[in-house]
Protein backbone atom coordinates (compact mmCIF):
# COMPACT_ATOMS: atom_id res chain seq x y z
CA UNK A 1 0.00 0.00 0.00
CA UNK A 2 1.65 3.22 -1.06
CA UNK A 3 2.29 5.90 1.61
CA UNK A 4 -0.85 8.12 0.46
CA UNK A 5 -3.15 5.21 0.80
CA UNK A 6 -2.04 4.96 4.28
CA UNK A 7 -2.86 8.12 4.89
CA UNK A 8 -6.20 8.11 3.42
CA UNK A 9 -7.18 4.85 5.77
CA UNK A 10 -5.85 6.93 8.95
CA UNK A 11 -7.65 9.97 8.11
CA UNK A 12 -11.07 8.16 7.53
CA UNK A 13 -10.50 5.98 10.92
CA UNK A 14 -10.14 9.67 12.43
CA UNK A 15 -12.83 10.68 11.42
CA UNK A 16 -15.01 7.83 12.50
CA UNK A 17 -13.70 8.17 15.94
CA UNK A 18 -14.74 12.01 15.83
CA UNK A 19 -18.34 11.01 14.92
CA UNK A 20 -18.63 8.82 17.32
CA UNK A 21 -17.29 11.02 20.19
CA UNK A 22 -19.15 14.08 19.04
CA UNK A 23 -22.86 13.19 19.98
CA UNK A 24 -21.51 11.88 23.41
CA UNK A 25 -20.64 15.39 24.58
CA UNK A 26 -23.99 16.47 24.72
CA UNK A 27 -24.25 13.49 27.33
CA UNK A 28 -21.71 13.93 29.68
CA UNK A 29 -17.88 13.42 30.25
CA UNK A 30 -18.33 10.02 31.60
CA UNK A 31 -19.81 8.43 28.09
CA UNK A 32 -17.09 10.63 26.73
CA UNK A 33 -14.52 8.83 28.05
CA UNK A 34 -15.92 5.58 27.92
CA UNK A 35 -16.39 5.88 23.81
CA UNK A 36 -12.38 7.22 23.47
CA UNK A 37 -11.11 4.36 25.64
CA UNK A 38 -13.22 1.56 23.23
CA UNK A 39 -10.87 2.35 20.08
CA UNK A 40 -8.79 0.71 18.47
CA UNK A 41 -5.36 0.99 19.75
CA UNK A 42 -5.98 2.86 23.09
CA UNK A 43 -4.44 1.97 26.16
CA UNK A 44 -7.14 0.82 28.52
CA UNK A 45 -9.38 0.16 26.20
CA UNK A 46 -12.98 -1.54 27.27
CA UNK A 47 -11.94 -0.45 30.89
CA UNK A 48 -14.72 1.18 33.12
CA UNK A 49 -13.64 5.08 33.94
CA UNK A 50 -14.14 6.87 37.14
CA UNK A 51 -15.68 10.74 36.59
CA UNK A 52 -15.55 12.86 39.61
CA UNK A 53 -18.57 13.95 41.52
CA UNK A 54 -18.62 17.61 42.13
CA UNK A 55 -18.42 18.06 45.98
CA UNK A 56 -22.11 19.20 47.13
CA UNK A 57 -22.71 22.73 47.87
CA UNK A 58 -23.27 24.19 51.05
CA UNK A 59 -26.70 25.78 51.69
CA UNK A 60 -26.69 29.49 53.06
CA UNK A 61 -30.28 28.54 54.36
CA UNK A 62 -28.42 26.30 57.22
CA UNK A 63 -29.51 26.65 60.59
CA UNK A 64 -26.89 28.41 62.22
CA UNK A 65 -27.98 25.74 65.70
CA UNK A 66 -29.73 23.20 64.23
CA UNK A 67 -33.18 24.20 66.10
CA UNK A 68 -36.58 22.88 65.09
CA UNK A 69 -38.04 24.85 68.39
CA UNK A 70 -36.35 28.21 66.61
CA UNK A 71 -37.06 27.80 63.01
CA UNK A 72 -41.02 26.68 64.03
CA UNK A 73 -41.66 28.83 67.69
CA UNK A 74 -42.80 25.58 68.86
CA UNK A 75 -41.93 21.76 68.37
CA UNK A 76 -43.66 18.79 69.49
CA UNK A 77 -41.26 15.70 71.10
CA UNK A 78 -43.10 12.27 71.50
CA UNK A 79 -41.95 9.49 73.22
CA UNK A 80 -43.47 5.99 73.14
CA UNK A 81 -43.73 4.39 76.89
CA UNK A 82 -45.44 1.35 75.68
CA UNK A 83 -46.85 0.25 73.01
CA UNK A 84 -49.42 2.11 71.64
CA UNK A 85 -49.04 4.87 74.37
CA UNK A 86 -47.38 7.90 73.41
CA UNK A 87 -46.02 10.30 75.68
CA UNK A 88 -46.02 14.16 74.07
CA UNK A 89 -44.10 17.01 74.90
CA UNK A 90 -45.04 20.66 73.55
CA UNK A 91 -42.82 23.36 73.47
CA UNK A 92 -43.43 26.88 72.46
CA UNK A 93 -41.95 30.33 72.18
CA UNK A 94 -43.20 32.70 74.71
CA UNK A 95 -41.71 36.12 75.04
CA UNK A 96 -40.00 36.95 72.54
CA UNK A 97 -42.30 34.98 70.05
CA UNK A 98 -39.75 35.85 67.28
CA UNK A 99 -37.27 33.33 67.89
CA UNK A 100 -34.49 34.98 66.04
CA UNK A 101 -34.81 37.66 68.98
CA UNK A 102 -33.37 35.37 71.76
CA UNK A 103 -30.12 36.56 72.38
CA UNK A 104 -27.75 35.86 75.73
CA UNK A 105 -28.65 39.07 77.29
CA UNK A 106 -32.44 39.20 77.03
CA UNK A 107 -35.08 37.00 79.27
CA UNK A 108 -36.37 34.01 76.68
CA UNK A 109 -39.49 32.53 78.11
CA UNK A 110 -41.38 29.61 76.72
CA UNK A 111 -44.02 27.44 77.68
CA UNK A 112 -44.41 23.65 77.69
CA UNK A 113 -47.20 21.14 78.20
CA UNK A 114 -47.34 17.10 78.65
CA UNK A 115 -50.23 15.13 77.50
CA UNK A 116 -50.58 11.20 77.14
CA UNK A 117 -52.22 9.34 74.29
CA UNK A 118 -53.15 5.81 74.09
CA UNK A 119 -53.86 4.89 70.44
CA UNK A 120 -55.71 1.35 71.15
CA UNK A 121 -58.70 3.04 72.58
CA UNK A 122 -60.79 5.92 70.91
CA UNK A 123 -59.62 9.63 71.82
CA UNK A 124 -63.25 10.13 73.55
CA UNK A 125 -62.98 6.88 75.60
CA UNK A 126 -63.60 7.16 78.97
CA UNK A 127 -60.22 6.94 81.62
CA UNK A 128 -61.44 3.28 82.84
CA UNK A 129 -60.55 1.82 78.83
CA UNK A 130 -57.12 3.88 78.86
CA UNK A 131 -53.92 2.81 79.85
CA UNK A 132 -53.43 5.42 82.48
CA UNK A 133 -49.89 6.99 83.09
CA UNK A 134 -48.55 9.15 86.31
CA UNK A 135 -45.51 11.19 86.39
CA UNK A 136 -44.12 11.93 89.59
CA UNK A 137 -41.64 14.37 89.01
CA UNK A 138 -40.22 16.49 86.41
CA UNK A 139 -36.45 18.16 85.55
CA UNK A 140 -34.84 20.11 83.53
CA UNK A 141 -31.32 20.92 83.04
CA UNK A 142 -29.25 22.73 80.20
CA UNK A 143 -25.81 23.11 78.55
CA UNK A 144 -24.84 25.86 76.24
CA UNK A 145 -22.77 25.70 73.24
CA UNK A 146 -19.82 29.21 73.00
CA UNK A 147 -17.58 30.12 70.57
CA UNK A 148 -15.25 29.65 73.19
CA UNK A 149 -15.58 26.24 73.38
CA UNK A 150 -16.74 26.68 77.13
CA UNK A 151 -19.59 25.09 78.80
CA UNK A 152 -22.24 26.14 81.41
CA UNK A 153 -25.12 24.83 82.51
CA UNK A 154 -27.32 28.23 83.14
CA UNK A 155 -30.65 26.71 83.63
CA UNK A 156 -32.09 23.68 86.06
CA UNK A 157 -35.03 23.32 87.48
CA UNK A 158 -36.56 20.07 89.16
CA UNK A 159 -39.99 19.82 91.09
CA UNK A 160 -43.17 17.51 91.62
CA UNK A 161 -45.57 18.09 89.12
CA UNK A 162 -48.46 18.36 91.80
CA UNK A 163 -46.69 21.43 93.00
CA UNK A 164 -47.66 23.22 89.46
CA UNK A 165 -51.48 22.45 89.47
CA UNK A 166 -54.54 23.05 90.67
CA UNK A 167 -55.27 20.69 93.96
CA UNK A 168 -58.26 19.41 92.11
CA UNK A 169 -56.51 17.89 89.74
CA UNK A 170 -56.33 13.80 89.24
CA UNK A 171 -53.28 12.54 91.73
CA UNK A 172 -52.27 9.88 93.76
CA UNK A 173 -48.88 8.57 95.47
CA UNK A 174 -47.80 7.43 92.05
CA UNK A 175 -48.17 10.92 90.97
CA UNK A 176 -49.85 13.29 88.11
CA UNK A 177 -52.13 11.94 85.82
CA UNK A 178 -51.50 12.71 82.93
CA UNK A 179 -54.41 11.22 80.11
CA UNK A 180 -57.39 12.85 82.52
CA UNK A 181 -59.91 15.05 81.38
CA UNK A 182 -57.93 18.17 82.91
CA UNK A 183 -55.46 17.79 80.28
CA UNK A 184 -52.19 16.63 81.88
CA UNK A 185 -49.08 19.13 83.08
CA UNK A 186 -49.01 22.51 81.60
CA UNK A 187 -46.63 24.81 82.55
CA UNK A 188 -47.84 28.79 81.04
CA UNK A 189 -43.94 30.23 80.79
CA UNK A 190 -40.79 29.38 82.48
CA UNK A 191 -37.45 31.79 81.95
CA UNK A 192 -34.05 31.59 80.59
CA UNK A 193 -32.22 33.99 81.64
CA UNK A 194 -28.85 35.64 80.84
CA UNK A 195 -26.60 33.89 79.05
CA UNK A 196 -22.89 33.89 78.44
CA UNK A 197 -22.28 36.79 75.64
CA UNK A 198 -20.73 33.59 73.00
CA UNK A 199 -23.57 31.33 73.30
CA UNK A 200 -24.69 30.44 70.12
CA UNK A 201 -26.64 27.68 71.61
CA UNK A 202 -28.00 26.07 74.31
CA UNK A 203 -30.03 22.38 74.85
CA UNK A 204 -32.46 21.66 77.55
CA UNK A 205 -33.03 17.91 78.47
CA UNK A 206 -36.30 17.01 80.26
CA UNK A 207 -36.66 14.16 82.56
CA UNK A 208 -39.60 12.93 83.76
CA UNK A 209 -40.10 9.77 86.22
CA UNK A 210 -43.40 8.07 84.86
CA UNK A 211 -45.80 5.08 86.19
CA UNK A 212 -46.95 3.67 83.00
CA UNK A 213 -50.08 1.14 83.04
CA UNK A 214 -49.98 -2.39 81.43
CA UNK A 215 -53.57 -3.12 81.40
CA UNK A 216 -56.26 -0.37 81.35
CA UNK A 217 -57.89 -0.15 84.76
CA UNK A 218 -55.71 -2.41 86.58
CA UNK A 219 -53.86 -1.45 89.64
CA UNK A 220 -51.00 -3.89 89.72
CA UNK A 221 -50.34 -3.15 86.20
CA UNK A 222 -47.79 -0.28 86.85
CA UNK A 223 -44.28 0.00 86.08
CA UNK A 224 -41.68 2.71 86.08
CA UNK A 225 -39.38 4.51 83.66
CA UNK A 226 -37.77 7.72 83.07
CA UNK A 227 -38.36 9.67 79.62
CA UNK A 228 -35.92 11.97 78.39
CA UNK A 229 -36.57 14.39 75.73
CA UNK A 230 -33.40 16.86 74.44
CA UNK A 231 -34.35 20.68 73.27
CA UNK A 232 -31.88 22.43 71.48
CA UNK A 233 -32.12 26.02 70.79
CA UNK A 234 -30.72 28.96 68.87
CA UNK A 235 -29.74 31.53 70.48
CA UNK A 236 -28.35 34.66 68.07
CA UNK A 237 -26.67 37.80 68.91
CA UNK A 238 -28.41 41.30 69.17
CA UNK A 239 -28.39 42.17 65.62
CA UNK A 240 -29.89 38.39 64.84
CA UNK A 241 -26.96 37.22 63.45
CA UNK A 242 -25.37 34.00 64.35
CA UNK A 243 -23.70 34.66 67.93
CA UNK A 244 -20.16 34.60 67.46
CA UNK A 245 -19.14 38.05 69.93
CA UNK A 246 -16.16 37.60 72.45
CA UNK A 247 -15.90 35.33 75.24
CA UNK A 248 -18.35 35.99 77.91
CA UNK A 249 -18.44 35.30 81.63
CA UNK A 250 -21.19 36.98 82.92
CA UNK A 251 -23.45 34.45 83.68
CA UNK A 252 -26.74 33.94 85.90
CA UNK A 253 -28.22 30.80 86.91
CA UNK A 254 -31.83 29.88 87.57
CA UNK A 255 -32.03 27.04 89.88
CA UNK A 256 -35.62 25.76 92.25
CA UNK A 257 -38.40 27.79 90.36
CA UNK A 258 -37.89 29.78 87.93
CA UNK A 259 -40.49 32.69 87.40
CA UNK A 260 -43.50 30.86 86.06
CA UNK A 261 -42.87 27.27 87.15
CA UNK A 262 -45.98 26.56 89.50
CA UNK A 263 -48.40 28.68 87.41
CA UNK A 264 -50.99 26.76 85.51
CA UNK A 265 -54.47 27.89 84.22
CA UNK A 266 -53.45 31.34 85.95
CA UNK A 267 -53.18 29.43 88.93
CA UNK A 268 -49.67 29.18 91.11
Amino acid sequence: MSMTSRRRVRATALAVALAIVAPATLTGCGQIAEAFNSLPGQPGGNQSVVVPTAAPQSSTDAKPFDSQFTYDGSVRLTSEVADGLELRLDVWAVDPKRTMEWTPTNEKQLGFAVNIVDKRVDEKAVLAEKRRVYVSSISVTSQTAQTSGQVSNPFQFSADPRTLVPTDTLRSERGLLLNSYQGGLLVPTTSIRQLPNDTYGITLEFALNVAVEGTANTDTSFSQQTVYQYLPIAIFADDGQVNGGSQGTDTQSSTGRAPGWGQTNGQG
